[in-house]
């Protein structure tokens, strides 16, 4: 896996990223820091990334087990260290799962499988922060 980021120097404090697979992602920073504000600072994209990572593990542990699964949204809450470096401390995800007639013991399963074993950006997360999970599940 590769990347390259690109600073936008006449914007201020704003990159731009080129994944290995071809697409974009634009980062700014706070206006305090010298950003305009224009895009997520570089710190969300890791939490949504990690979010995203996890959200798609269940989803698939799901699907793969025969279960009916038609949503899944992950809200994520973190904290992070006071002083340099920034690192989170604590994430909460919590999960809303929609679907027909999901069990939820494999909701648990999925997202435990996800945290302790397929998830990479959980799981390197989780050495320097408290990851806590809850879940709920809506009928569709």
């Amino acid at each position: 896996m590769e990347c390259v980021v690109n600073w936008v120097a006449a914007s201020g404090m704003s990159f731009v990223a080129e994944t290995g697979s071809g697409h974009m992602i634009v980062m700014d920073g706070a206006v305090e820091g010298g950003g305009r504000n224009l895009a997520p600072r570089p710190m969300e994209t890791v939490l949504a990334g990690t979010a995203g990572c996890t959200a798609y593990d269940v989803v698939l542990v799901l699907q793969r087990g025969r279960h009916r699964v038609t949503g899944c949204q992950v809200k994520v809450a973190s904290e992070r260290a006071a002083t340099d470096p920034k690192v989170f401390t604590k994430i909460n995800m919590h999960f809303t799962v929609t679907g027909h007639d999901i069990p939820p013991a494999a909701v648990e399963r999925a997202i435990q499988l996800s945290h302790e074993k397929y998830c990479s950006a959980s799981i390197m997360i989780g050495k320097t922060a408290d990851i806590t999970t809850s879940f709920e599940i809506l009928a569709a």
